[in-house]
C-alpha cells in the first residue's frame, strides 16, 4: 500500500507567519499568552503550549497583570480587544494575517461610506467576530442563499464580502443573488492587493486556489484520509470537497482515531488537511498508515 501527502496541504502562510512570531517570542525567553487558539488545530496547541504558550479567553484578558505580552493570533482582532489591552497596560505581540487586516480596512471605509456591508461567514467565527467590531456590529452576517434573500435590505447600497475561509460556491450564488435584487452592489474582489496576497473575493486563495487540485489529488487515491481540527472552518469546506471528489474519504484529527477496516483493499491512499494542520502530524498519521499497511511477518518454520 502506497501512502502520499497532498503536497498542497498544510499551513496557509498567514498560519505559518503566526506560528514563527509565537516561536520567536518563546525562543526569546518572553512569557506569551495566546487570545484565543493560535488555530484550530488541538495537536499544534498542544505543541505550542509545550513550548511555553499558554491559551486564554477573551473573558480572561482583563484580569491579566500589566506588561504581559499577548499574542493576537492570524484571525484578528476587534477594535475593543486593542482598548481594553491598552488600558490594562499590556503588551500586544499582532500576529493577524495580512489578508484580513486588509479585509478589516475595507469593510471599515465602506461602512464610513454608509453602506449596508453583508459578510459571508460564520457569526461567532473569530475572524467575522473582528470584522463585525470594525464596523460597530452594524452589518449582516450571512451563511446562505435563504440568509441573504430573508436579511439584505435590497434597497440600500450593499457591499459584500467573505470571510476569508468561507466556500466559493455558496459565495458565488450569493453575489448571484444579490446582484439580481439590490440596485447597487458592489462586491469588494481585493483586485488592489491581489498582486501582493494572491487573494480574490476576499476569499483566501489558499483555500479556494486548492479545490481543484485537491479534487484530483483525492481521485487519484483509493483512500483518502483528511486531518484537520474539528473547528476548523476551512477544514469543513476542504473536507467536503475532497469527500465530494472520492466517498472514501476520513476525517480524523489525530493518528489514533485511524480504523485498519478504513484501508481494506487499498493500493493507494493519501492524506490532506486543512491550512492550520502542520505538517509534522501528516507525517506522523502517514507512518501510522504504513504500519496498518505492512503485511505481518510470516512465521519462520525451524526444521526439526
Amino acid at each position: 500500500m502506497t501512502v502520499t501527502i497532498d503536497r498542497t496541504a498544510g499551513f496557509c502562510w498567514g498560519v505559518v507567519r503566526t506560528v514563527h512570531i509565537a516561536e520567536a517570542e518563546l525562543a526569546a525567553g518572553h512569557t506569551l499568552v495566546s487570545l484565543g487558539d493560535i488555530i484550530h488545530n488541538p495537536k499544534e496547541i498542544e505543541r505550542m503550549e509545550a513550548l511555553g504558550m499558554r491559551t486564554i479567553g477573551q473573558d480572561d484578558l482583563a484580569a491579566l497583570p500589566a506588561g504581559t505580552q499577548v499574542l493576537i493570533r492570524a484571525h484578528g482582532e476587534p477594535p475593543a480587544t486593542y482598548r481594553t489591552a491598552h488600558e490594562r497596560g499590556l503588551q500586544l505581540v499582532d500576529a493577524t494575517c495580512p489578508v484580513v487586516t486588509k479585509l478589516q480596512e475595507r469593510i471599515r471605509k465602506y461602512y464610513d461610506d454608509g453602506f449596508q456591508v453583508v459578510i459571508f461567514g460564520k457569526k461567532d467565527h473569530a475572524e467575522v467576530v473582528g470584522l463585525r467590531g470594525v464596523c460597530n456590529d452594524e452589518c449582516l452576517v450571512v451563511k446562505s442563499l435563504d440568509d441573504a434573500r430573508d436579511k439584505v435590505d435590497c434597497a440600500r447600497p450593499t457591499v459584500l464580502f467573505s470571510q476569508t475561509t468561507m466556500d466559493k460556491p455558496t459565495f458565488h450564488a450569493i453575489r448571484e443573488l444579490l446582484e439580481q435584487r439590490v440596485k447597487e452592489l458592489v462586491v469588494d474582489t481585493m483586485e488592489n492587493i491581489a498582486s501582493e496576497f494572491h487573494a480574490k473575493d476576499t476569499i483566501c486563495g489558499q483555500v479556494s486556489g486548492r479545490e481543484q487540485k485537491l479534487r484530483e489529488y483525492a481521485r487519484q487515491n483509493d483512500v483518502m484520509i483528511f486531518i484537520a481540527g474539528k473547528k476548523s472552518s476551512n477544514g469543513q469546506v476542504l473536507f467536503e470537497i475532497c469527500r465530494d471528489a472520492n466517498p472514501r474519504t476520513h476525517f480524523i484529527e489525530d493518528a489514533d482515531e485511524l480504523d485498519a477496516a478504513w484501508f481494506a483493499g487499498a493500493s493507494a491512499v493519501g492524506i490532506s488537511g486543512a491550512t492550520s494542520t502542520p505538517q509534522w502530524l501528516m507525517l506522523l498519521v502517514k507512518a501510522a498508515i504504513e504500519r496498518i499497511g505492512s503485511p505481518a511477518p510470516h512465521p519462520i518454520s525451524v526444521p526439526s
